[in-house]
């Protein structure tokens, strides 16, 4: 070959290099991440992982700032108002003590397990709770909208409640407190006690005159009680507010008013204990009757309070939980909220008790200044002899154990004329026996024991404060278990919606702040949410159990959280849990069908509250608040069912990324992108194999998930290439 052939032949191959190198560094950003792409063939056996992880989309949907924000979330929701005035009640009323036995095997049975249940499902499925049902089989879809729809009715009359508060919380400011004394009438000629109020006592008058105004009955609207409807305003008007950015907004108010009511509750503890009388009421609260425990009553109560006071079936618990990272350790969620709940209803009992022990101390001792007067009249009048009482007694000083000794000297020597002399045995433990719960304790049981503290002001406006942050913590997850599940299924903007979900629900509250509205409230607490809320959580349970798979479930949560969790949870998801609340469900509608359907009436004239029957109107209305609570699960399951309404969630779905966005549309089986990988033609391509997930993956990116019902999305070839459209791919 000659010289300069070889030359030449030299020069284009330099030149071949530079084309080499020149068209490797002006390689797409796209080839890079291609090049670190590798084909990956998933066994249906191996780990889920869902399809937003690790796409933008996950960053796109709001978190929490951080894990102490969301506890106090969780905490917020779970500990409301039936820790202060509900479970104190039970505790009385059951047993004491030994009441706290059956609540917390309760608590480990179907507490804890159903607890830690929904937050599994919405962390790992990151959806409010329409969306993680509809995600588990479209056909029981309906359990997210049931629980959205009990969700809005609890809402409407538990904003009430926050309602009242505000207007306690407004009238504190004075001193003395407006519900010190009963007022006096004047007349023409001279001045007297308000008669409704001698009859009861000034708290009792001041709640239900002066506060509600309140009418005889039911069917006696009495037009609105504009107090109640301006302090409902407000109330709905914070609610707004504080919910419109959704966790954003709310996260931070959840410092304050979670942690608030503990504040409140360690004061009331340390002021009360230094009280006379309050070692007496924690006494009578915690010396357990163990024979009480054996009643079916005491179990079906204690689950009902379990149930109720964790949340379960509102929605809001999965709501919450769906804002967490995918591996956040629900676990320990589950566990830590569940005993901080249970924890603050002993707190709160303690507080109770220890009140009214000073409150039964100062009655008690009222008791004792009148019945001795009466003594020494009967004295005078030769009635009794002198004989009978013993030599130590002094009357002008007499305490309640030397009255005791009196009292029982003279029964036992009068006895057949004893009833006739009209004495009393003031005994504490009689006024401690007195069950109060609900707005009896609050408003008037409460309140009246406050009156005798110093500087009562002060605690009346911290007492009432707390009340409102501990009813706010809970509507904060009631309105998020309506308002996150919506936005998600319907994609609408959350503020509008939020305003306008506060808007209707305030004008739908106003029938509770008539006159009658009292009596409303009773009735929305007995029949909105007590069954439906029942159902649907043996409904959830079922569906993750029976319809998703409760061994698939237990292989998420390994993958979620890094361990197995205890085998104890698998046997109580599939057996234990399902069975006590199916007796629970059959317990409530027993319990529901032999207490006869009323409420009391507060009957002006008597001062004294008197049992009444709902009138048909009525208990068509409680059916209906039942029947509408529950009727989305049947109607969903049917439309569903019977493919009345074209839905793709159940077919296989395309999932594409393009500019940061995951795109899901239905896909075209007789051009899938798998034909290019086994570089067949369309026409021979086979029926899609569901046993696997074939796709494309990054390197150093989370693995991507099935589709709804276990079948997977095909599809995932390509992974981010800006700027490149979608028919390149």
């Amino acid at each position: 070959m000659p010289k300069n052939s070889k030359v030449v032949k030299r020069e284009l191959d330099d030149e071949v290099i530079e084309s080499v190198k020149d068209l490797l560094s002006n390689e797409d950003s796209s080839d890079d991440a291609f090049k670190k792409s590798e084909l990956i063939v998933d066994d249906q056996e191996e780990k889920d992982v869902d399809v937003e992880e690790g796409s933008d989309v996950e960053d796109e949907r709001p978190a929490w700032n951080s894990k102490l924000q969301y506890i106090l979330a969780q905490v917020g929701f779970s500990v409301g108002l039936g820790n202060v005035w509900r479970f104190p009640y039970l505790c009385q009323k059951n047993g004491g003590g030994a009441y706290l036995v059956p609540y917390l095997i309760l608590l480990l049975i179907i507490g804890i397990p159903l607890f830690f249940l929904e937050l599994a499902v919405g962390q790992r499925i990151r959806r409010g709770s329409i969306g993680v049902w509809n995600y588990i089989s479209p056909k029981l879809g309906g359990i997210g909208f049931a629980s959205c729809v009990v969700c809005f009715f609890v809402a409407l009359y538990y904003n009430v409640i926050i309602g009242w508060s505000l207007f306690y919380f407004s009238q504190s400011f004075q001193h003395p407190l407006p519900w010190d004394q009963c007022p006096l009438v004047k007349n023409t000629s001279h001045t007297f006690v308000e008669p409704e109020c001698e009859k009861s006592s000034a708290t009792t008058y001041y709640w239900y005159r002066e506060a509600l105004n309140i009418s005889s009955s039911l069917s006696e609207s009495g037009g609105l009680n504009w107090k109640m409807t301006i302090c409902l305003l407000a109330a709905w008007v914070m609610v707004c507010l504080a919910m419109i950015k959704g966790i954003q907004s709310s996260g931070k108010i959840m410092y304050f008013s979670s942690l608030f009511p503990y504040v409140v509750l360690l004061c009331f503890l340390i002021r009360g204990l230094l009280l006379n009388g309050s070692v007496d009421g924690i006494r009578h609260m915690f010396t357990p009757k163990l024979e009480i425990m054996l009643e079916p009553k005491v179990w079906r109560e204690a689950a009902t309070q379990v149930f109720f006071a964790l949340g379960l079936g509102f929605g809001g618990v999965i709501a919450f939980s769906s804002y967490n990272k995918r591996d956040n350790n629900c676990h320990f969620d589950a566990v830590l909220v569940s005993f901080i709940n249970f924890f603050t209803s002993v707190l709160a009992t303690l507080v109770v008790f220890a009140v009214l022990g000073f409150k039964a101390n100062i009655i008690n001792e009222k008791c004792v200044i009148q019945n001795s007067e009466k003594i020494l009249k009967l004295l005078k009048l030769g009635n009794l002899s002198q004989d009978m009482i013993p030599h130590h007694i002094n009357f002008s000083s007499i305490t309640a154990e030397d009255y005791n000794l009196v009292y029982d000297i003279i029964q036992k020597v009068k006895e057949e004329e004893f009833d006739s002399l009209g004495l009393k045995s003031c005994q504490i433990e009689d006024e401690l026996n007195k069950a109060v719960q609900g707005t009896g304790l609050a408003f008037i049981a409460f309140t009246e024991a406050m009156t005798h503290f110093p500087a009562s002001p002060f605690w009346s406006v911290m007492f009432f404060l707390m009340l409102v942050n501990l009813g706010l913590g809970s509507m904060f997850g009631t309105i998020e278990g309506i308002i996150t599940p919506i936005v998600d299924t319907f994609k609408v903007r959350k503020e509008i919606l939020t305003v306008i979900c506060c808007l209707v629900a305030f004008f739908i509250g106003l029938i509770f702040v008539q006159r009658s509205g009292n009596y409303f409230v009773t009735m929305f607490d007995d029949y909105s949410a007590t069954l439906p809320l029942l159902i649907v959580v043996i409904l959830e349970n079922i569906a993750v159990t029976r319809i998703y798979g409760i061994d698939k479930f237990m292989e998420d949560l390994k993958d979620m959280l890094g361990f197995s969790p205890s085998q104890y949870y698998y046997y109580m998801w599939k057996y234990v849990s399902p069975l006590v609340l199916l007796c629970l469900l059959v317990a409530s509608i027993v319990q529901m069908g032999l207490s006869p359907p009323g409420y009391n009436a507060w009957i002006e004239d008597m001062a004294t509250e008197e049992f009444h029957s709902y009138p048909t109107w009525g208990m068509i209305v409680c059916i209906s608040l039942m029947v509408l609570a529950i009727l989305p699960v049947p109607i969903v399951f049917m439309v569903r069912r019977c493919n009345l309404i074209d839905d793709s969630s159940g077919s296989l779905a395309s999932v594409s990324y393009k500019r940061g966005r995951i795109i899901k549309e239905p896909v075209n089986l007789e051009g899938d992108n798998t034909s290019l990988i086994h570089g067949k033609s369309p026409s021979e391509v086979p029926s899609p194999n569901f046993g696997k997930n074939i796709y494309r993956k990054q390197t150093g990116s989370p693995t991507l998930d099935t589709a709804p019902n276990g079948r997977y999305g095909i599809g995932y070839l390509m992974a981010d290439m800006p700027d490149m459209p979608e028919s390149d791919l």
